[in-house]
């Protein structure tokens, strides 16, 4: 096997285990929630969102670590916190010794995502890296589709083995990766900001907490009121550190940037419809239509499985239809799928008639949206910023996961007893809202043209990047 593809390989296990750990997590809800007694949706929603928030605040300045201090040593230590934070998981006595052990994970997961890809696409031409990347995207939607029946298995077990099953896997992948990655770094690259990545994690975690305590506490509570005003201050000082940092955390010059700039704004909006689907389906289809944990795992993989076959696929047409289409149409395909769920879905159940057609939609527009995105913010960007580009990109993508799960479990409250499809109708309807959002920024992310060669030496507030209408 040639070097690169084995690079892939191995890049692509980190992000698997990963990526298969967020979509096995919406499998466990439903059990973690009735194992520990007293804790609730909104409760439980911390177990995704504490990932989400540090994940999404640590991503930049682990990349611009990666980049500074040698991208193989952060994938391998990135690996082995994940892996520990894994067992700590597994072993956790309540729902809050679990939350900490999920920041855990994501601090490993910060150091692992930007340098899987700053790792991977140095082994390919330029004119290879778009179907690289197509892989790179598509390793997430096979985990999406392995999730719900693996985690379906799993749970009937125990739910704590959907996070051990990371520490083999895992030990495997260290001791594969110290043989074969090379090291490479960039060490003109700044020191990081960890104070402007603490104001982000305030922000997007008071924000959070608002939004999913809001229906517990009331919309008019003066602590609801306090953590949704405590969001935008947050969010001033963070922008105004980033103005004035020499190595910020969102570099504002590359916001300047047509296709990242549109690239980043609609992964947000699409990440948050996609994580409200990821968790509401699941909630669904246990919770109104009564079924299993594993019979809702099984009856949800077809959506997954045909978003990686879409993936897998569509990589290798960016070059010829461009970012630009083919992710304005696969948001477009995703928010018909929720439309559809809104206006045919019942009490009753109807798995073939009612959740399959909407599953296959979704599942196509996902896998058209994945690699298109995630080709439009990195392919301009130099090789030397490979991690932080990809990093400032994870980063959106998790913001928008915590504005789903905290917006959803706020529209969803508590489902009426006769009338539990209102709710979810409600959760649909932001869905499509936000996805017409995304659809809608997917439009201006314009001709992507590759960054000229020979700019490593290229610091961050100048990204070398070209952009056409």
């Amino acid at each position: 096997m040639p070097r690169r593809w084995k690079v892939l390989t191995l890049v692509s296990i980190g992000v698997f285990m990963v990526s298969l750990d967020l979509f096995i997590v919406n499998v466990a809800f439903p059990k973690i929630e009735g194992d520990f007694r007293g804790s609730s949706v909104s409760t439980v929603s911390w177990v995704l969102n504490a990932y989400a928030i540090v994940l999404a605040a640590l991503m930049v300045s682990a990349g611009r670590v990666a980049d500074r201090h040698g991208r193989r040593r952060a994938f391998l230590v990135g690996l082995l916190i994940f892996i520990v934070g894994s067992a700590l998981c597994g072993a956790a006595p309540s729902v809050g010794a679990l939350v900490g052990a999920r920041v855990v994970q994501a601090v490993g997961a910060a150091l692992l995502l930007p340098t899987s890809l700053a790792l991977l696409l140095p082994e390919f031409e330029p004119a290879e890296r778009p179907a690289a990347i197509g892989v790179w995207a598509a390793i997430g939607g096979l985990a999406a589709a392995a999730g719900p029946p693996v985690g379906g298995l799993l749970v009937q077990a125990s739910w704590r083995l959907v996070f051990l099953v990371n520490v083999p896997v895992g030990l495997a992948a260290l001791a594969y990766g110290m043989r074969l990655l090379r090291e490479s770094r960039d060490e003109t690259q700044q020191r990081p900001d960890l104070l402007g990545s603490g104001l982000i994690i305030v922000a997007v975690g008071v924000l959070a907490l608002g939004l999913v305590k809001a229906p517990g506490w009331g919309w008019s509570d003066a602590r609801t009121i306090a953590a949704l005003a405590g969001t935008p201050v947050g969010l001033l000082a963070f922008w105004a550190r980033c103005r004035t940092h020499r190595s910020p955390v969102i570099d504002p010059a590359m916001l300047r940037v047509r296709a990242f700039m549109a690239a980043n704004v609609a992964s947000l909006f699409f990440s948050a419809a996609f994580a409200a689907f990821l968790l509401g389906n699941v909630l669904f289809m246990t919770s109104v239509w009564h079924n299993s944990v594993l019979v809702a795992g099984l009856s949800l993989t077809p959506g997954p499985a045909t978003a990686a076959a879409f993936a897998a696929t569509s990589g290798r047409y960016i070059n010829r239809f461009g970012q630009r289409t083919l992710g304005t149409l696969g948001i477009v395909l995703f928010s018909l799928g929720c439309l559809w769920w809104l206006l045919r879905i019942g009490q009753s159940p109807n798995y073939a008639g009612e959740m399959l057609p909407g599953l296959l939609i979704t599942g196509i527009g996902v896998g058209l949206v994945l690699p298109s995105l995630a080709s439009a913010a990195s392919s301009a960007l130099p090789p030397t910023r490979f991690a932080t580009g990809s990093a400032v990109f994870t980063m959106t993508r998790q913001t928008g996961f915590v504005l789903g799960v905290s917006i959803f479990v706020a529209v969803l409250g508590t489902p009426s007893p006769t009338h539990p499809v209102t709710a979810f109708d409600h959760g649909w309807i932001f869905m499509i809202i936000v996805g017409a959002l995304g659809a809608s920024a997917a439009l201006f992310i314009g001709r992507v043209h590759r960054a000229p060669t020979g700019t490593a030496g290229t610091t961050d507030t100048k990204p070398q990047v070209a952009v056409g209408a």
